[in-house]
């Protein structure tokens, strides 16, 4: 539970969805003939997000801080502390991550994508949205606009 240094992210421009707190985003890339979607997400330190299922392969390197992962009942399971690379297979169970006690910066690349690449979930585990290929391309169109506007 120690604080990390700082990812510099001042060329970074994070973005949110309404109705999702603790948590920001900035889309790297959208390879749909790769089948792959590339992203940075930003958790808020003490706090959870909701409740979701990844449904394909991907890989997580911590930049900054710790990121917390807990079951869906609310147990912590694993925590990954700043430098940690994890490779996981898709499907794996639901749960919900958060920061430690500073907010955390993690890459996310979520491979060999034929559907949904998270399933949002509700208190009773049923899917309440799904976030695939088209969604993550219109959120890219929309930050890519966004920066361009600035």
């Amino acid at each position: 539970m120690t604080t990390t240094l700082p990812y510099d992210a001042r060329n970074i421009s994070w973005h949110t969805l309404e109705g999702f707190p603790h948590i920001a985003y900035h889309i790297c890339a959208v390879d749909e003939a790769k089948r792959i979607v590339d992203i940075l997400f930003k958790f808020d330190a003490n706090s959870k997000i909701a409740i979701h299922r990844h449904r394909c392969d991907y890989v997580t390197l911590v930049l900054q801080g710790e990121l917390r992962i807990y079951r869906a009942n609310g147990e912590l399971k694993e925590v990954r502390p700043v430098g940690s690379y994890v490779s996981t297979p898709g499907d794996g169970e639901p749960h919900t991550e958060g920061g430690g006690t500073q907010d955390v910066i993690a890459f996310f690349s979520n491979r060999n994508v034929s559907g949904p690449v998270y399933e949002i979930l509700d208190a009773d585990l049923n899917i309440i949205a799904t976030l695939g290929i088209p969604e993550f391309k219109a959120l890219l169109e929309g930050q890519t606009q966004a920066a361009t506007a600035a």
